[in-house]
């Protein structure tokens, strides 16, 4: 079994990258190399501006190249509370929004020829206990009418014919979701950015950050120094850097994933017949999907705990026996791959992006990062170049957590909360 994510050892390795220092002066520098940065760098390097990203790590290598492969369209959160909690326009408006940014996944994919499986399989949510189906329904019957006529709603009969388990009460289908192979989109968007003219660099982390004037900055990293007229923030969860202002409004929290071996087809036939991506409705969630080469991936929260090698072993026997509770077939089953990643979760679960400081930023996806970060580094290249209106999340305040100065001590709280509300409703 490996601990690496599936995704990254089974795609090509960029080799795109700049060898050269950091040095000179540049229209953008990007800051971080997952689906935000990258899409970014390929819309300014579109527009003839010189680009500059600088990665810490590895393109894709956080969690872009860590997640669970599913490009869905639609919220995390019920679609009815969120027309009680912003009004129906606003709620209309950011859903669609969703919508909008698996188009523009599939458009770029499209576009650029990336070979990297996709494929509009569209996305089963489960209801985990029969109030989760009549809250699905309720959700649904608003969206119909208002903002997604493609959802429909599954009986618990009805799931005879979508997944192979009787561990549910029915669910939801949005049909405009997608899967995709996370590491073949990184590579191919990493490599159509350094196509159109943008400057890539890895093990570049940037140690400081010094406002010259308006939007300008210089921007230090152990390669070399880069003097850039606007900046983009693309960095999630990271750790690294002079971030403290984006690190207080974000929580990492851990996500857990295994890849079983090469299942035959006539048993997958039997697990998920229609290859849908599938989620249920707890909030130690669990979601499956059926990758390219036909194995099985199935992830969730199991633990609030942030990712490392010994955190992921033990989230893996957690997913391993949820795994097996749901589909019984699998308990033989070798799993060929294990590993974790952080989610930068905001404390309302939605996306920010805008301006602070003379700093641009986008960041905060709360596990639905694929398509919005990919949709929102072009956004952010329209803004950037003068079409504020083009920010779906323009707007929204973005107080500090309380309480949260640096590494999360309260996650375990924070699990333990999500736990008994698991265990209640």
């Amino acid at each position: 079994m490996k601990l690496t994510p599936y995704w990254l050892d089974t795609a090509p390795r960029f080799t795109g990258a700049s060898p050269d220092g950091v040095e000179g002066e540049v229209d953008v520098a990007i800051v971080g190399g997952g689906f935000t940065g990258l899409s970014a760098a390929r819309a300014f390097a579109k527009k003839g501006a010189s680009v500059v990203l600088l990665e810490a790590d590895r393109i894709g290598g956080c969690q872009s190249g860590r997640n669970g492969g599913m490009c869905n369209n639609g919220f995390a959160q019920d679609y009815y509370a969120m027309v009680s909690r912003l009004g129906p326009q606003v709620a209309r408006a950011l859903y669609r929004s969703f919508d909008a940014a698996v188009d523009t996944v599939e458009a770029i994919i499209s576009t650029e020829g990336i070979d990297c499986d996709f494929h509009r399989v569209g996305k089963l949510k489960l209801a985990a206990k029969p109030a989760h189906y009549d809250k699905l329904a309720r959700s649904q019957e608003l969206l119909a009418r208002d903002a997604d006529p493609d959802t429909r709603m599954l009986t618990r009969q009805d799931l005879a014919n979508e997944v192979g388990t009787d561990r549910y009460f029915g669910g939801m289908i949005f049909q405009k979701s997608a899967a995709m192979h996370m590491g073949k989109f990184a590579h191919g968007l990493a490599t159509a950015a350094v196509r159109h003219g943008a400057r890539i660099y890895e093990q570049a982390p940037v140690t400081a950050l010094k406002r010259l004037s308006g939007h300008s900055h210089r921007l230090s990293t152990r390669r070399g120094s880069v003097v850039a007229r606007q900046v983009l923030l693309a960095t999630g969860t990271s750790s690294i850097g002079p971030l403290a202002h984006y690190r207080r409004r974000i929580v990492p929290v851990g996500a857990f994933i295994l890849v079983t071996e090469p299942l035959p087809v006539n048993q997958l036939d039997s697990l998920l017949p229609k290859r849908r991506n599938a989620t249920d409705t707890r909030n130690f969630v669990n979601y499956f999907r059926v990758t390219p080469d036909n194995r099985l991936l199935f992830g969730g929260r199991a633990r609030f705990a942030k990712s490392n090698a010994r955190s992921d072993l033990k989230s893996g026997h957690i997913l391993k026996r949820a795994m097996e509770a749901i589909f019984p077939s699998l308990a033989r089953v070798q799993i060929d791959y294990c590993w974790g990643g952080m989610v930068d979760m905001t404390a309302d679960r939605l996306p920010r992006a805008g301006e602070h400081d003379g700093l641009f930023y986008s960041m905060g996806y709360s596990g639905h990062g694929t398509q919005m970060s990919t949709h929102m580094g072009a956004v952010m290249a329209e803004v950037m170049d003068g079409n504020t209106a083009a920010n779906p999340w323009a707007g929204f305040d973005w107080p500090a957590i309380p309480g949260h100065f640096g590494p999360p001590w309260f996650l375990p709280f924070v699990g333990a909360y999500y736990k008994l509300q698991d265990f209640l409703h």
